[in-house]
């Protein structure tokens, strides 16, 4: 009922700026207004990695519930996870307004949001409140550096050591387009350093309770320097690798008035662009690096695709925006249904099945 409901709002919600219908979505959100997606019981769609114990592959993207207000929502709607953040360490107000535009016709979105969020602080104290995750639920927690930081890699090592008590994994974001310079953390020699001091940070905070670390990557990475970065990722001995954050790129954006705006671009337009990113970072890593596939999952046969590019996970948002929250039940079917045809025990059986197809594909589709 409350997903048809959804289509009946749309139009409502679409009429208000994108931040507006967004602070509307979380309070209805925290008020209860969502359909329940029930505790999973097919065990064709559990996946396991980094010793987590995933329901079912599916969550959204960091950037939805950026200061810990509906991880307890998201995980009722059915998603076998949820993501908080980016968290900095404090509050910002991020890059000046307007700074969403949607592009509807190509169920896209631009963002230059630049990280604003209430910070460490505010969103540890309602991730002990709620308590959510001391029941088994996977919440990850998704850590950045404030703007005017100095010592960017400090700040991560404050994430982790703000909710090491309560994560069960880290996202680390060095690949947002919106925090000037915050991408030249991904050169090998900037991951060495920060990695190193993660992973000692952790060792050091997590009071003996293993704490995965993920490493959040952009598809804006050149084509020759995507080797070296996997192979440092891979040699850091990080849990997972999410591919990818928005693109500065812009495919398949003709007619749309907002195209020319500045920011990282989501949705539809992006699916082709991170997916042959995705299955090229699975061949580099010889798939012994999990991957969170993230860009453009906006349907079942999407969903799909992913998982065969070479996605353990996947996560969505701009998806929601045009589909509602009846794509998440409608992917978990997909999904069981392509497991049970190929005959696997598992979903995790199909991960990278068409990751050379895929990773043979240029990047502009």
């Amino acid at each position: 009922m409350l997903s048809a409901l959804f289509h009946l709002a749309r139009p409502a919600l679409f009429a208000l700026e994108p931040e507006q219908a967004h602070e509307i979505t979380l309070r209805g959100l925290e008020a209860g207004l969502y359909p329940r997606g029930g505790r999973d019981s097919n065990t064709l769609l559990q996946v396991e990695i980094a010793g987590l114990r995933f329901p079912n592959p599916i969550g959204i993207a960091a950037g939805f519930d950026k200061d810990a207000r509906v991880f307890g929502a998201v995980l009722g709607m059915g998603c076998g996870f949820a993501e908080i953040g980016t968290v900095t360490p404090k509050p910002q107000i991020g890059n000046a307004v307007p700074r969403v535009f949607r592009l509807v016709r190509s169920h896209g979105l631009i963002n230059r949001l630049g990280f604003n969020n209430g910070g460490q602080d505010a969103a540890h104290a309602r991730l002990v409140h709620q308590r959510t995750w001391q029941h088994g639920e996977i919440v990850g927690v998704n850590i950045g550096a404030n703007k005017d930081t100095v010592d960017r890699a400090a700040d991560y090592v404050a994430g982790v050591r703000a909710f090491s008590d309560v994560a069960s994994y880290f996202m680390v974001n060095v690949s947002s387009p919106n925090t000037p310079g915050l991408r030249d953390l991904q050169t090998p020699a900037a991951l060495d350093e920060l990695l190193g001091r993660l992973m000692q940070a952790r060792s050091a905070a997590t009071g003996g309770k293993y704490r995965p670390l993920f490493v959040k990557i952009a598809p804006d990475i050149a084509e020759d320097d995507l080797q070296a970065i996997c192979s440092r990722l891979e040699v850091n001995a990080v849990d997972a690798i999410a591919v990818s954050n928005t693109t500065l790129a812009r495919p398949g954006l003709d007619g749309e008035a907002a195209a020319s705006e500045a920011g990282g671009l989501s949705g539809r337009p992006l699916f082709h662009r991170s997916t042959v990113m995705l299955a090229r970072v699975h061949q580099l890593t010889g798939g012994r690096v999990p991957l969170v596939g993230i860009g453009g999952v906006d349907s079942p046969e999407a969903a799909l695709a992913k998982i065969e590019a070479g996605a353990s996970l996947l996560q969505l948002y701009t998806g929601l925006i045009y589909e509602g929250p009846g794509l998440i039940g409608r992917i978990k079917a997909h999904l069981a249904t392509a497991t049970q045809r190929a005959g696997a025990q598992s979903v995790s059986q199909l991960t990278g099945t068409r990751s050379a197809h895929w990773a043979a594909l240029p990047l502009e589709g």
